[in-house]
């Protein structure tokens, strides 16, 4: 799926935030977002698993070689946030990295692998730590891999 397309079919803004840094983010190709991890943003795309409409958020990746980790952190929130539902139902995802979009597969990481991702995740951005006090639940951290044509 291509840049125009993706962007075309993409539906809903969860926040005001979200929709700020999706302009932002659109308007600049990633390159002036505010937000201090900006550098680390994406845009995720995901179906969602109810409407099957596609989905477009904001978040921040942590690079791990040709992957990418994004943290399902809702900052602390007791739920899990809409776009880990939505890829945990559907792993087939979409990301735009400032003007590259290309599918990915989605893994949810899970026992000593995520415990190890979660130690690089919290030294390169404490603040992930503060967010996993907040709840009771795990903050997930998914592994995106592109799905480059052959």
């Amino acid at each position: 799926m291509d840049l125009k397309t993706i962007d075309e079919l993409a539906t809903h803004n969860p926040s005001e935030w979200a929709s700020k840094h999706i302009e932002q983010y659109l308007a600049s190709d990633g390159e002036e977002v505010d937000h201090r991890l900006a550098d680390n943003m994406i845009l995720l795309y995901t179906k969602g698993r109810k409407t099957q409409k596609v989905r477009r958020t904001p978040i921040v990746h942590l690079p791990d070689g040709d992957d990418l980790i994004v943290i399902a952190s809702k900052g602390g929130a007791p739920r899990h946030p809409e776009w880990f539902l939505n890829l945990r139902d559907d792993p087939q995802v979409w990301v735009r990295h400032k003007s590259d979009v290309f599918e990915a597969g989605a893994e949810i990481l899970e026992g000593e692998e995520h415990e190890e991702m979660w130690r690089r995740v919290t030294d390169w951005a404490p603040g992930f730590q503060e967010y996993q006090d907040r709840t009771e639940r795990q903050i997930p951290l998914v592994r995106l891999t592109p799905v480059r044509a052959a």
